[in-house]
């Protein structure tokens, strides 16, 4: 969804600085499939019924195939950790963060998170468990998994833009600015994951809001991608498309990423993911290049619809 528009982008170099991620993650040993355990809002773990309660709602991790591992992505715009507006504005990233940990992912595509954002920070003090000292990223992030975060947008008080979590490890961190227009800064945010074996590349993307900013964005991806993507390495680009008008599907094709859709009979497809109290558009997607889906899944409910403007997609991938 659009960047905050209550200020004027400003020059990055005047903000403060973002901090970097780990360094590159080859040390990093992945986070072994768990049980689902949760944070509690005061920042222990706590299972039991409400771990029941959103595990219910996500579907059941794919048993592997005979042809090899299951690769589970979750794709979620977070809306910042804040909905409302006014004196009805309340701090959602303490119930994201249980929710993060639900998905029992692999990977975790993330848009619209912040670094840092002053006003926000000083709203929410002392208020229940308050602003979290750590960047949103870091801070959903489940124990044991690498983070890799570059911001897209500047604002007046802040910043916001994309990250992944990973259950394996990361090599370097890319980034690249997708912006079309000043009033929308937009960006890639590419990270190689070593997965079953070889390297799988991970995009998040968060696109644009108008159509023809968003075909720009897509040649303009295809160009990174050209140069930075090796042609014969399994590649997923995920993420908040904006796509309200399902028309972008043919240009991704024609770049060689083929939508993720449920192969299963009888399953619609594609799911709606927005907005999250009654979806009716599928903005939130991911695409492929040599791998191909498994199943997909958005989960539905009443917190689900609380925590965020876009509900969650998950999706589970094989090689091709």
């Amino acid at each position: 969804m659009p960047a905050d528009p209550s200020a004027p982008p400003q020059d990055p170099a005047a903000a403060s600085e973002p901090a970097e991620p780990a360094p590159a993650a080859d040390a990093v040993e992945p986070a072994a499939p768990r049980p689902i355990v949760l944070k509690s809002l005061h920042g222990g773990r706590r299972g039991g019924t409400q771990a029941l309660r959103l595990s219910r709602a996500l579907m059941p991790r794919a048993a592997p195939e005979a042809a090899g591992a299951v690769l589970r992505v979750a794709t979620y715009n977070i809306h910042k950790g804040v909905r409302g507006v006014g004196p009805r504005k309340r701090l959602e990233i303490h119930n994201l963060g249980q929710a993060v940990e639900a998905f029992d992912a692999d990977l975790i595509c993330l848009q619209e998170v912040r670094l840092f954002h002053h006003r926000e920070a000083r709203r929410f003090q002392g208020v229940g468990p308050g602003w979290p000292d750590a960047g949103q990223a870091d801070f959903l992030a489940p124990e044991g998994y690498a983070v890799a975060y570059r911001t897209n947008a500047v604002t007046r008080h802040g910043e916001h833009g994309n990250a992944l979590l990973s259950r394996w490890p990361i090599g370097e961190i890319g980034h690249h600015d997708v912006s079309d227009h000043r009033f929308e800064q937009r960006g890639l945010l590419h990270v190689p994951v070593q997965w079953a074996g070889q390297r799988v590349h991970a995009v998040v993307a968060h696109f644009g809001l108008v159509h023809a900013s968003r075909v720009r964005q897509v040649q303009r991806l295809a160009r990174y991608l050209e140069t930075e993507v090796p042609a014969g390495e399994p590649l997923l680009v995920a993420g908040d498309f904006n796509d309200w008008g399902e028309k972008l599907d043919a240009p991704m094709r024609a770049i060689g990423l083929e939508r993720a859709l449920d192969p299963r009979p009888l399953l619609p497809a594609p799911v709606p993911t927005f907005p999250a109290i009654a979806p009716v558009f599928a903005l939130d997607r991911v695409y492929l290049r040599g791998l191909r889906c498994v199943a997909a899944h958005v989960p539905r409910g009443a917190a689900w619809a609380r925590w965020s403007d876009h509900l969650p997609l998950l999706v589970e991938l094989g090689l091709t």
